[in-house]
């Protein structure tokens, strides 16, 4: 099994999913369908089908956190140096057409969110930045056009 590369503040946050979902959420859906039996007939109660629903998508995300964790190689990016982009950096870039600054980590796929900061390892954004450094140019193929970006700034915090 492969190892899936993660920060330490990912795997705290999908922990804390994982237990709150097997602890909470769990026992909240077991008493609504409790609930919802005792209420009649189970062919016509809408409130049993929901919590039914319910427990099999909170079921299926405690399945697939349990595979996320499981194989999860846990980094810890403060202990990270360098000079070039690798997993865990945080790297502040400039647009070159539009002169806009972004700044993106490196992270795991399972803790990547975009709108958060936070690029996957496997996204075509990361791979193009992976071994550049400071003042190195980048170029990514986007569904308007390649886009060229210039490296500002490489910490790992």
């Amino acid at each position: 099994m492969d190892k899936i590369p993660m920060t330490v503040g990912g795997h705290k946050a999908l922990t804390a999913e994982y237990e709150h979902r097997t602890a909470t959420e769990r026992r909240r859906i077991i008493e609504a369908i409790a609930e919802a039996r005792a209420h009649g007939d189970l062919s016509e109660n809408a409130e049993y089908s929901a919590a039914k629903e319910q427990q099999s998508l909170n079921e299926g995300r405690i399945r697939e956190l349990e595979s996320i964790l499981a194989p999860a190689d846990i980094i810890d990016v403060t202990k990270l140096s360098g000079a070039s982009v690798k997993f865990g950096a945080t790297v502040t870039f400039l647009d070159e057409d539009t002169e806009e600054e972004k700044t993106y980590q490196v992270v795991g796929d399972p803790e990547a969110d975009a709108t958060g900061g936070r690029v996957s390892i496997s996204s075509p954004i990361a791979r193009a930045m992976i071994g550049k450094e400071e003042g190195d140019s980048f170029e990514v193929s986007a569904p308007g056009g390649s886009r060229s970006y210039e490296i500002v700034k490489i910490q790992y915090i």
